[in-house]
């Protein structure tokens, strides 16, 4: 057993608790916040050393063995998204700074994020189905806090919107779990999968499987995303941009984890169905990006398209699809933080996300143009940055297994999100300069140093794919082969 696997969840929960302690103490807020993100980083990049020369690594609570006690499993594909979601935290709590004034970090803004981040890991490093449930509800919980931060009328209207739809999501969860655990008397995920793969995967359990889908899907935004766009340009653009990396992220995981581990035997029903689901949610979400002319709109609209590319590869199920899904998921956290940040600081400067009342921001913010284009590039799969990777790979899994319509689906939607986001590029940054430096309604200020950290990693990402593809690869293993992951955990 290797105790180490809890702090990336814990080393957050436990600094976030205490930080309700010191409220009004917005600056030592600040420096705990940020050092317990980067703590949690820490221990997950100590993780992926301890995978990477030793394999799955496995903490049962409590020292009650497998399948009786509660895991939590590290393997590679959960060890990396802790990383990369503890560096996501961090750069939206130094966004977080300088852009919320004090009387809304006053109401708790750090403690929240750090409750959102234990969440977040615990979902990805859970090995207990109930327990994935129980993660969700943490992560909810702090969300709709951090959702409602401000108290407008809009953020009132999304909260209650956001919340219905997750409480009915969470109670199609407990009924999923239930019948569940009816069929294989057990809620170890590992366990779960080796019932399954003993007994066959029969007609209920593949009805529970779509109900799981439903429930992901809801989470991540697949398909039934009527929340989304409203819930993610509602809250302050540091919330939004964690909500854009992380939040739908948790759903995916969950999907891709319990259909290759769990779900198998029955493809062309549950992954079809996930194709199917994945083309929708493509097409649109690209009408949504394109449609719109609200920077805000057409970025929460682009988080939607991610999430059908990413399951598009999942679908497919092959090794170099699901290759394709880990890397582009990985690079999908990173650049949409780093977009919605510089989103932000725009309309923060220009007062509006209008994009017809904004022109020629270039003239005095030539280097939030210039990195809002970068992550533009990055977001649209332009080599050679890191997007480009991942939706080679994906194409590649789905036109090898002759998923030929999705592949060029896939490709013209790719073509819509690089339109829908240039097109901010261009309205926000070029034309006739609209506001002289006197009479922008913010500074930007805080907005560079979390904005260069990210696109250091999404370039790092593409240029360096070389160095991290073989622990994307480590990753996949279980997914292509859940006999690892089952062994890893049960023997």
């Amino acid at each position: 057993m290797n105790n180490i696997v809890v702090l990336p969840l814990f080393i957050p929960l436990f600094f976030g608790a205490f930080l309700f302690f010191i409220r009004h103490r917005l600056r030592l807020q600040q420096w705990i916040a940020g050092a317990a993100a980067l703590a949690s980083l820490g221990a997950s990049l100590v993780l992926i050393g301890q995978i990477a020369e030793d394999g799955i690594q496995v903490l049962h609570m409590g020292g009650w063995e497998a399948p009786y006690g509660i895991p939590l499993v590290a393997d590679m594909l959960a060890a990396i998204l802790a990383a990369v979601a503890s560096i996501v935290t961090f750069a939206c709590l130094l966004f977080t700074f300088h852009f919320i004034g004090d009387e809304r970090k006053s109401h708790f803004v750090y403690p929240l994020m750090l409750i959102l981040l234990s969440g977040v890991n615990g979902s990805f490093l859970t090995g207990d189905i109930f327990n994935l449930f129980v993660f969700f509800e943490v992560m909810l919980l702090s969300s709709y806090v951090l959702l409602s931060l401000g108290g407008s009328r809009v953020q009132l209207r999304e909260t209650i919107k956001y919340m219905i739809i997750n409480i009915v999501a969470s109670s199609l969860f407990v009924i999923a779990i239930a019948y569940l655990y009816s069929i294989t008397g057990t809620l170890n995920i590992a366990h779960i999968a080796e019932r399954v793969l003993e007994s066959g995967q029969d007609g209920l359990t593949t009805t529970v499987s779509l109900l799981l889908l439903t429930v992901f899907g809801l989470k991540a935004g697949l398909f039934l995303f009527y929340w989304l766009p409203g819930s993610y340009s509602a809250p302050p653009a540091p919330v939004a941009a964690l909500f854009a990396a992380l939040l739908t992220k948790v759903g995916v995981y969950a999907i891709i984890r319990m259909f290759t581990l769990v779900f198998t035997q029955q493809p062309q029903i549950t992954h079809n169905v996930i194709l199917v689901l994945a083309a929708l949610t493509m097409i649109l979400g690209a009408i949504g990006a394109i449609a719109y002319w609200r920077i805000k709109q057409i970025l929460a609209y682009n988080v939607i398209i991610s999430i059908g590319f990413i399951l598009f590869g999942v679908g497919v199920a092959t090794e170099t699809g699901l290759t394709g899904s880990v890397y582009y998921l990985v690079h999908d956290m990173i650049a949409k933080a780093l977009i919605f940040i510089l989103g932000g600081a725009i309309v923060a400067i220009a007062g509006t996300d209008k994009l017809r009342e904004i022109s020629g921001l270039i003239r005095y913010r030539p280097i939030l143009g210039w990195l809002f284009f970068l992550s533009a590039l990055a977001l649209a799969g332009v080599p050679p940055l890191s997007g480009f990777i991942g939706k080679l790979l994906i194409l590649q899994g789905g036109i090898q297994a002759n998923h030929y319509v999705l592949a060029a689906v896939s490709l013209l939607t790719s073509l819509m999100v690089l339109y829908s986001v240039i097109k901010i590029f261009i309205n926000s940054f070029w034309g006739e300069t609209l506001l002289s430096e006197g009479e922008q309604k913010s500074s930007g200020r805080g907005t560079l140093l979390p904005s260069f950290l990210l696109a250091a990693l999404v370039i790092a990402l593409g240029i360096g794919a070389g160095s991290f593809m073989p622990y994307v690869e480590q990753a996949v293993e279980p997914l292509v082969n859940p006999q690892i992951y089952i062994d890893a955990v049960l023997y």
